[in-house]
This record gives C-alpha cells, structure tokens and sequence, in this order.
C-alpha cells in the first residue's frame, strides 16, 4: 500500500487546496500518471501517481484543504481492493487520538489557570473570618466563563495559525473556524483580523476585564462596512478561485512581514536592443523561440547577486539564512493568476541557456506541467511587467526572499548626452527589498551594478 499525499509546494507553503481528482477510487493508476489536481497560491498543478496500482482510497474530498504531508489517498500495488478494507479502520484510528489531543490541550489550559488562583484564597481563609471564603470562590465562578471560550477551539491548529495568532496576540477561542469540523484556517485568523478584533485578547489578560470587553464583540456585526453594491443595481458576482485566495493571502502575508522600500533605477539598454535586432531572427531560426530583454535582465541580475550575496539571502527569526546559489525565479501571468517557476543556478547559464529556460518553465506553467520542485528554492524574483506596456511598477516581495526586481518597458526616447539630444533604448527597473535587512545604500549598489552590466554589455548571444 503507497501512500498519497499533499506535497509542499513552496517554502512558506503549509497547506493546499485539492481541487479536482483525476481518477475515481477502483480505477488503475500508473506511475506518474496525473492523479489529482491542486491549488496553492505558488502553484496550480497536476500531482502525478507516486506508483503503479489500484486507487484504492480517496481520503480528501475536493475543494478541501489540507496540510502539507497530509494522506489523501491510498495505492494498492497488489490486491487493491482487498487492501482498502484493512486500511480503513485504520482512518478513523488516526483521526480519533487527534482530536482529543486538542481537547486535552485545551482542557489542561483552563485548570492550570484556576490551580494557582484557587489556593490563595484557600490560605487566606483560616487567617481571617470565615465569611470571606464563601465571597472568593463565588468572584471566581464569574470571571471562569472568560477561559471557557478556549474550549471551543476545534481541531487541530497548523503551525501557521498558531504563529499568526502568537504575533498578533489573537485569542483563538475568538475565531470562529471554517475549515473541516469547525478547524481554524489562516483564513479565518485574516478575516477576524480584517473585523478590527484582534484588540480583543488585550483585555483577556486581566480577568476583571473581559466582561467589558464583551459588548463591543457583540457590537461588531452593526459596525461592519456597507456592501460595496447598492440594492438593485446590476451585478456579477462570483466566488474567488483557489488559486486567487492563495495569492491574496500570500501577498497579504508579504506585506506584513517585510518592510518594503522601492527603488528605481533608469537602464539605457541600447548596447542590448541593437544585438537583440541583430541576432533575433537567427536565434529564432536556430532555437525555435524569440530572444527577449529577460535573459539579458536575469544574466545581469545573477552578477549583482553574487557581488551583493545579501539581497540572495533570507531573514529566519534575527537570523540571516546565506544561500550559497543562485535561484532566480521568474514571475509567469496565467490566466486565472500568477506562478513564480524557479531557474537553478542562473549564474552559471549564459543568454541562450536563460532564454530557454524561461520559455521552458513559461510555456509548461501555463499548461500546468510544473513539478513540485520547480517552484521550490527560489532565493531572489524577477517580474517582467513591461511585456504589457508598463512603464514602472514596486512589486511585493515574494516571501521568504528579501527583494524582488521588477523591469518596465524598453522604448526609444529622447536623452541629453553630452549636451546633445540623443534617442536610446530606456528602461526603468525597480528593485523592492525588505528594509528590516538591506537598507537604501545597498539596493542602490545592487542596481547601480545591474546597470553598469547591461549598459555596457558585450557578450554575443550566438
């Protein structure tokens, strides 16, 4: 019996949503066969068999969401259908420990505040008058419904939520819980932070406290925003992708972490549009794809990184995390969002190798053929918002890199050189870096090398 189950699909990935399966339970399956279809907010994708058999299991419904690492289904190799009754049983053995693990966790808590609290006035008692006994325990009994909340936690907690409600001093008794038997998501942690709620907790510290801060809770609904429509006017509406929550979450995530600043920088990239002229219609004969500004961007980036090792590094707690290589990723619009698929060691390609791989990871992207690795290990980003016509843009950072290269459009304009007019290719390219690390001075040494490097290019592409 092989076990199938949901892959991690980027570093600050910690859940994915499965969103179609590809085979029904009883079917036969081969290995790397497409099996099931998943969403992230890294990577929408196909997930292959991991061996051959009988699909004997299908432990996840789709459009649920669940952990990484996490059983979604079972292969018999051998006998699937008589290896499916076995492992069934097995199932609910494994959920059954979990959610009294959670209770227990829960229940532990409650008592564990009540156990100092209770004999104190236990030995005050016999030093004063015996009425005051009776007057404490009845006090104690009054603020105890403030803790009961805890209980109504609801299955296990993934390490996300438990970290976004450590930061953001959020009682989780608070939040109520959408994903399977009432489990709290970071959705539900977001959309409670969204409602202005998170002060909450404050006043939970102090036992006397929490009553007051209980009507403003029940006040909440008559506070909320009015809807962005009127009545009666002609609307479409329609429910969020997977895809396009996961990058909504994903972003919102960045911004919160990192301190992001943007620089801009102005690219005379004529050396470079004149080779690109030159050889376009020979490289494309000779390779079958076009030869674009990327590769030429990428290749200048990789030289600036391995000069400026710290805007290829990442931030761990008040560690810095050096990554010894380089792996560019390169931002791909789809038609329904966004994927960041990762070229290794964009150092070591020269333009023809960088041109490749972006056409390669472009082009399977798009078709949704991306493995699971390909979209892993990315240490710095680069999106190319120019192929739409823009002029200028301050990308988010995509965590956990710290800055992320984001490159305009390349246009023939007029520009004083040496007290005369002269018309050159320009580009403006913008660099967005976590301020928590790198600071201005740095950023704009980084870009003044990715400068120097295409405004002075002399490599041939051929």
């Amino acid at each position: 019996m092989t076990d199938v189950v949901m892959p991690q699909m980027g570093e600050s990935i910690v859940e994915g949503t499965l969103t179609k399966w590809l085979k029904k339970r009883g079917d036969r399956v081969e290995r790397d066969e497409p099996l099931f279809e998943i969403s992230t907010d890294k990577v929408d994708t196909e997930i292959p068999s991991p061996a051959a058999g009988t699909l004997s299991e299908v432990l996840v419904e789709e459009g649920a969401t669940v952990g990484i690492n996490t059983v979604v289904a079972r292969i018999a190799e051998e006998g699937g259908a008589a290896a499916a009754k076995p492992a069934e049983p097995a199932a609910p053995a494994e959920k059954a420990p979990e959610a009294p693990a959670a209770v227990a966790a829960v229940s532990v808590a409650a008592p564990a505040e009540k156990a100092p609290e209770a004999p104190a006035p236990v030995a005050a008692a016999p030093a004063a008058a015996p009425a005051p006994p009776p007057v404490e325990p009845e006090a104690k009994p009054a603020e105890e419904p403030a803790a009961e909340p805890a209980a109504e936690v609801s299955g296990p907690l993934s390490p996300l939520v438990r970290k976004m409600a450590r930061e953001n001093n959020i009682d989780l008794s608070r939040v109520k819980g959408t994903g399977a038997g009432g489990r709290i998501t970071k959705q539900d942690v977001e959309a409670y932070m969204a409602q202005g709620t998170p002060a909450a907790p404050g006043p939970a510290a102090a036992a006397p406290a929490v009553p007051v801060a209980a009507p403003p809770d029940a006040s909440k609904p008559a506070a909320a925003p009015p809807p962005a429509f009127s009545p009666g006017a002609k609307t479409k509406i329609e429910p969020l992708s997977t895809m396009r929550i996961k990058i909504a979450e994903h972003m919102l995530l960045s911004k919160r972490t990192s301190a992001h600043v943007t620089t801009i920088h102005r690219v005379d990239m004529t050396k470079v549009a004149k080779l690109r002229e030159r050889f376009k219609g020979q490289f494309q004969a000779n390779h079958g794809f076009s030869l674009t500004y990327l590769p030429f961007i990428t290749a200048a980036a990789a030289v600036a990184l391995r000069q400026f090792p710290l805007l290829n590094a990442s931030l761990d707690g008040n560690n810095i995390v050096y990554h010894n290589e380089i792996h560019i990723g390169i931002a791909v619009a789809l038609d329904n969002g966004l994927i960041v698929p990762v070229i290794r060691g964009a150092d070591e390609k020269n333009v023809l190798g960088l041109q490749r791989a972006i056409v390669d990871l472009a082009t399977r992207a798009r078709s949704r053929q991306l493995k699971p690795d390909e979209v892993l290990g990315g240490t710095f980003s680069i999106t190319n918002f120019g192929s739409f016509g823009s002029l200028v843009g301050t990308p988010i950072i995509n965590q956990p890199q710290v800055a992320i290269l984001g490159v305009g459009t390349v246009d023939k304009t007029p520009v004083v050189i040496d007290d005369a007019i002269a018309i050159r290719s320009i580009c403006h390219v913008s660099l967005s870096f976590d301020h928590r690390l790198i600071d201005g001075a740095l950023a704009d040494q980084f870009m003044t090398k990715v400068k120097q490097v295409l405004e002075g290019w002399a490599e041939e592409v051929l």
